[in-house]
């Protein structure tokens, strides 16, 4: 297998991925209808009208909360030389502009891309991880990062997010609403909808939440098979997972559910270790460390 086929097979995965999501939500959303009698999809554009701006306002002002969160500081050129210059040459490779720099004082190896576009693209990379990686390994990370941003990740999981909330705000009206629902406005048949809208209630949000971390596994590929084509070298980057799988650093102190799934490897350190069953690895935000290292020395 070589880069170019893994970056095509990851974009396939995802949209496959993305269309089973949508197929998913409109069912969802249909049977709800259903069950209420609804003759026109007014209450569910609410529920996505809320879901989106919220989701719309969070897309706009995440990376400062993100960097205020984590306490992020913008590199100095002299002080990060190398971190800097890497950063600057491969975004010329990418041809993309030179995203922002930022550091976090933290001795747990990590990274992240953050922002909305090209044009407002951050890379945040901890202490920890330069005091790790060699200059070949980090261009591996770095090159990750900006192929999160070269593939608009960030805008696709904010409208991967909205369609959850979406599908969380409409099952959590639905559910109330039953409690105010006369039954014998019921006849048969719409018995029947209200009962299978009661299940799918039921397993809806979790079924979305899992389909976007799965989403979110295969834009890691993607990221990486990305990161190497830049670099023309995935064994660097390959060489920086290893050196964090045997990291015996404490994870990150300042790391939320909230924005795992933004950094360069899971921040609770999860993936590290022994192998994990497929139903653990389900509910994580990344792919194992020792499959993605795997699927990166066959390129």
């Amino acid at each position: 297998m070589n880069v170019y086929s893994e970056i095509a097979g990851n974009k396939l995965k995802t949209y496959v991925a993305l269309v089973i999501f949508f197929l998913f939500a409109s069912s969802i959303l249909y049977v709800l209808g259903k069950a209420m009698g609804m003759a026109g999809p007014g209450l569910f554009l609410f529920a996505f009208l809320i879901s989106m701006c919220a989701n719309v306002v969070s897309y706009y002002y995440s990376d400062k909360i993100v960097l205020k969160l984590h306490n992020a500081k913008e590199a100095d050129r002299e002080q990060f030389f190398d971190l800097y210059t890497v950063t600057e040459n491969l975004a010329i490779a990418a041809g993309i502009p030179k995203p922002k720099v930022y550091i976090i004082q933290e001795p747990a190896p990590n990274a992240f891309a953050t922002g909305r576009d090209y044009k407002h693209s951050i890379v945040v990379v901890t202490t920890g991880l330069l005091e790790l990686l060699d200059r070949r390994e980090l261009e591996g990370v770095i090159a990750h990062e900006l192929s999160h941003i070269k593939n608009y990740d960030m805008l696709l999981m904010t409208v991967v997010s909205i369609v959850v909330g979406l599908i969380v705000y409409a099952t959590d009206f639905f559910m109330r609403a039953q409690w105010f629902r006369n039954s014998d406005d019921n006849n048969r048949q719409g018995a029947l909808w209200v009962v299978i809208a009661l299940v799918m209630s039921i397993i809806a949000p979790l079924a979305a939440t899992l389909l976007q971390l799965a989403i979110s596994r295969k834009r890691e590929f993607l990221a990486d098979a990305s990161g190497a084509y830049i670099t023309r070298n995935p064994e660097a980057l390959a060489s920086a997972l290893e050196k964090l799988s045997s990291s015996s650093v404490p994870t990150m102190s300042s790391a939320t559910n909230a924005t795992a799934h933004l950094f360069f490897e899971n921040p609770f350190g999860s993936d590290k270790g022994s192998k994990k069953s497929w139903f653990v690895n389900m509910f994580s935000t990344h792919p194992p460390l020792t499959e993605r290292i795997a699927k990166l020395r066959t390129m």
